[in-house]
Order: structure tokens, then sequence, then C-alpha cells
């Protein structure tokens, strides 16, 4: 097989591999309303779920990162695909409380961590000139995803019951990852044809050298900023628009729309990412994140919201294209699955913390008001901090 066949090969599975895990992450918010029906669990247990869920993943995506660098993508993402399906087809069984929290924090979590880390770490490998772009399409994967799995999932619920849809999405999920994972493998070391950046790209800095710079706890710190938007409102916006009078399915296109409009964000900051770099195309997410936060305050009508969710859901795609090129462009390749999963694991950290507040938030005030504006000063000051962050390629300045 020629080596450009593998490449596309590669971006194939990367991208089943993204739409699986997000779009059936994206659909555990319809199932607040059956939990709380069922069970009464009120908003701040079932966000605390995912909280877990979200902490585990970036503990272990630090692994997970090590793992691929070393043994290679294909063993990790099978291996975590497959526990993530089974982990959907546990939560069928749940009675308690205690079941959903444990098992989804494990199984979804252990999912979860090799699902950006190891396929974006991969990409960068295979697409040194072009990162940003090809992290775009492979992340386009994760916008089809949120479009057609919620809607999907939706329709199993009201057809055949909340337990039958979780098994059903389980078993599609353990299939499709597996076959997903073995279509994705590491460049040849020798790869020729495989184009390749002068200077630091070939090498790049160890873990442990990257550690010792202030611009890699910046990342980190940056990371933690914004990644509680991308957690928090995917997750409580479908019972949001529920709230606001919105019918389940008509409240599952939201999440779609942040699905669809994503597409446009990957595609855009990622192609703008190898023509500015990093830090431009950073602040422009930024501002998109920020002013969808600050409407999403205000906004009641239904047709309105639609709108918001579509900026937000621009600003929401650039995120998850552009970190890995970043630090691909500030520390190389050489250690770029474990930096890249550390700072992975700052944003997870913020991301435990922010569906369980926003879940907290609501119980207390019967509203979501306080929890967006919470975020929209999280992300200012993300901004702020992207702002310092060097234009170009810098000559990392270690800690004193």
């Amino acid at each position: 097989m020629k080596l450009m066949d593998s490449r596309y090969i590669v971006v194939f599975g990367a991208c089943l591999t993204q739409f699986t895990i997000i779009g059936l992450l994206f659909s555990y918010g319809l199932f607040f309303g059956v939990f709380e029906d069922e069970f009464g669990w009120s908003r701040t247990m079932l966000s605390s779920c995912s909280a877990f869920a979200f902490f585990v993943m970036g503990a272990l995506a630090i692994a997970s990162g090590r793992l691929s660098d070393r043994f290679g993508p294909r063993p990790v993402l099978a291996i975590a695909g497959a526990l993530y399906g089974f982990g959907f087809v546990l939560i069928s069984q749940v009675t308690q409380f205690w079941h959903l929290f444990l098992i989804f924090g494990t199984f979804v979590g252990i999912g979860l961590s090799a699902h950006d880390v190891v396929t974006l770490s991969t990409i960068g490998r295979w697409f040194e000139q072009r990162r940003g772009i090809m992290t775009g399409v492979v992340k386009v994967g994760t916008a089809i995803g949120q479009i057609s799995v919620p809607p999907i999932a939706a329709f199993l619920i009201l057809t055949f019951g909340w337990r039958m849809a979780v098994t059903t999405l389980g078993v599609s999920a353990i299939v499709l990852l597996v076959i997903a994972a073995l279509l994705v493998q590491s460049p040849p070391v020798s790869a020729g044809p495989v184009p390749t950046s002068p200077g630091p790209e070939k090498g790049g800095l160890t873990y442990r050298d990257a550690r010792q710079t202030r611009l890699f706890w910046t990342l980190c710190a940056i990371q933690f900023l914004f990644f509680p938007s991308m957690m928090t409102i995917p997750l409580h916006l479908a019972i949001h628009g529920m709230d606001l009078g919105m019918t389940a399915p008509r409240a599952a296109m939201l999440l779609s729309v942040i699905g669809a409009s994503s597409i446009a964000g990957r595609l855009t900051v990622g192609g703008l990412a190898d023509r500015i770099g990093g830090k431009n195309a950073f602040v422009i997410c930024f501002m998109f994140l920020i002013v969808s936060l600050v409407a999403l305050m205000n906004t009641t009508e239904h047709w309105r919201l639609f709108i918001v969710v579509a900026v937000y859901g621009f600003g929401h795609g650039g995120f998850f294209v552009i970190v890995s090129p970043t630090v691909a462009e500030y520390f190389g390749m050489k250690a770029h699955g474990a930096i890249f999963g550390t700072v992975l694991f700052f944003g997870t950290i913020g991301a435990s913390i922010g569906p369980i507040l926003a879940g907290l938030v609501f119980d207390m005030t019967g509203s979501y008001q306080i929890a967006f504006l919470g975020l929209a000063v999280l992300a200012v000051v993300g901004l702020l901090l992207v702002l310092s962050l060097p234009a170009v390629k810098p000559r990392v300045e270690t800690v004193a």
C-alpha cells in the first residue's frame, strides 16, 4: 500500500474514533430527564458522573500519550474504545446512583483519555507541514458525531426505552471503535515521502525539558480556563433547552447545531493555525466563546438560542483543533503525546469542576445564569493568557 494512501486511511480511522466517542458523550445529556423522572437524581448528581469521567480522562491522558509514543496508537485505541462501549452497555443495568457514577467515571473516562491524545498526536506525526488543517479534518468526525448521534439516541429512547437505547449505543460503539483502531498506525520511521519540517520539528523537547518551561505551564493554565465551557455547555444544553419549553428531540437539535457549526470552526481554525500560528488562532476561538457565553445569559427565545449555539459551536470546534498543533509548534514532536496529554489533564481538572458547579447552580437557583457568567469570566482570563504567548516558535526559557 502506498504511503500516501496509508496517511488517509489513518485519517479515516481517527475520524471514526472521534465520531463515536464524542457522539455518545454528547448524547448523555439526553438521559438527564429520564434519570430525574425514574430515580429522582438531581442534576448536580448527574453532572458529577461526567465530571468524574473528565478527571479520569485527564489523569489517564498522560499515560495514553506515553503509551502511544512508545507502542503506537493501535493497541491503545482498541483497548480504550472497547472499554468505552462496554461502559455504556453496563449503564443499562444501573439501579443505584453509585452504579452510574462508577461505571460512567471509569469506563467512559478511559475511552475519553485516548480519543484526542492518541489520534491527534498520530496525525501530527503523519502531517508535519499541515498539522492544523488535518487536525481540523479529523475533528470534523467529532462534529458529525455531535450532529447525528444525539438525534439517534433521542429516537431510541422514545421508541425502545432508555435501557435498550444505551445498550444499542454501547454495542455499536465497541464495533466502531475497534474497527477504527485497526486503521490507525504510526508512520514508518523511514517514511521519506512524508514531509518533514526543518529544525526543531524533527525532534523537539523531551517531556522533562518541556515541563521546565514557563510556556508549558501557561498552556496548561489556558486549557484549564476554557475546557470547563467545552464540557459544561454540551452537557447541560439539551436540558436547558427543555427548561425553556423545547421538546426532547428539538433540544437534541441544539447539540446538532453545535456539531454543524463546529465543522466550520474546526476547518477554519485548523487552516488558520498553519498560516497565522497557534496564538492568533487561539484568540479567535476565545472571542467566539466569550460572545456566545454572554449571549446565553440573555437568550430565552428558541430561534435566538439556535443562533447563539451556532456561534458557540464555531469556537468549540476551533478549540479542539488548535491545542495539538500549538503544542507541536512550540515543543516539537519528540514527546508530543506526553506533553499534549499533560496539557489536556489540566483542562479536565476544570472540566471536572464545571459541570458539577453548573448543576449545583441550577439546583439552587433554578437557572444557569450564574454558571454562564462564571464560564465567561474564565474565558476572559484565558484570553489574557493567550495574549501573553509568543507569536512564533520561541526559544523556550526554563523556570528558574
